[in-house]
């Protein structure tokens, strides 16, 4: 048995951070207890646990940045979900679907979405708005900014109830968060860029409480092809 325990350490790590997100202990913008304090917490090596976060990175959970001051660390930017959006992840990874098709899809989801949310008597935007309030962080990194947005979109398209969509939002993920931080490097003026970004997530909430099915439809649609606009990503027919 005692061969069995350096093996499974890191799965004592990762079960413990993800009954955490499960139980709400942790939530987007949240940043996870150094390496040092999690080995005194739980006992383990300093391996297990870089082991276990390089897996919670992987599933799209929590993103790593090394160094430090604010942005150093492990912040949370997403919560555990079902299978499906992991293999849709792999799919997206390995084909390197084009950006220009990786928009369209969102447009074409995220439309179906706010339509759906406005259209709703009873919806629940907890989540979406636990992610809006962890981006006023004055402290957050582009990347980490940009992280916490895409999971506002997907936390939309959960609330819808449709797991399919969610599932596929989920999926999306990684690719969407690659092209908008390849494009923040292209914004010349990124704070304002961070005000109007947080200024349109709200004008999506906004129109989505109060049932105004048309404008959330318009600003969502309005928000995503004005980011990829004012990026400017490289074609990939031109890159």
């Amino acid at each position: 048995m005692a061969d069995e325990t350096p093996a499974r350490a890191w799965r004592v790590v990762l079960e413990k951070i993800e009954s955490d997100l499960l139980a709400g202990k942790l939530g987007p913008g949240d940043r996870l207890p150094s390496e040092r304090d999690l080995v005194a917490q739980l006992g383990v090596g300093r391996s297990s646990v870089r082991e276990a976060l390089r897996v919670l990175e992987v599933m799209g959970l929590i993103r790593t940045a090394t160094g430090s001051g604010p942005s150093a660390g492990a912040i949370v930017v997403a919560r555990p979900s079902g299978g499906m959006q992991a293999l849709l992840k792999l799919q997206v990874a390995a084909q390197g679907f084009a950006i220009s098709d990786v928009v369209s899809t969102r447009l074409l989801l995220e439309d179906w979405v706010a339509g759906r949310l406005a259209a709703s008597d009873e919806v629940d935007l907890g989540a979406a708005r636990e992610a809006l309030r962890a981006m006023d962080a004055a402290s957050l990194s582009p990347a980490d900014f940009l992280a916490l947005d895409a999971q506002f979109h997907v936390a939309l398209a959960e609330a819808s109830g449709n797991e399919v969509v969610a599932a596929m939002m989920a999926g999306l993920r990684s690719s969407i968060e690659d092209y908008v931080l390849q494009g923040a490097s292209r914004i010349p003026d990124w704070e304002s860029a961070v005000d109007r970004l947080r200024g349109e997530h709200g004008a999506i909430v906004a129109a989505i409480e109060e049932g105004r099915a048309d404008d959330a439809r318009t600003a969502v649609h309005d928000h995503i092809t004005g980011y990829y606009a004012s990026a400017n990503p490289v074609r990939p027919e031109t890159a």
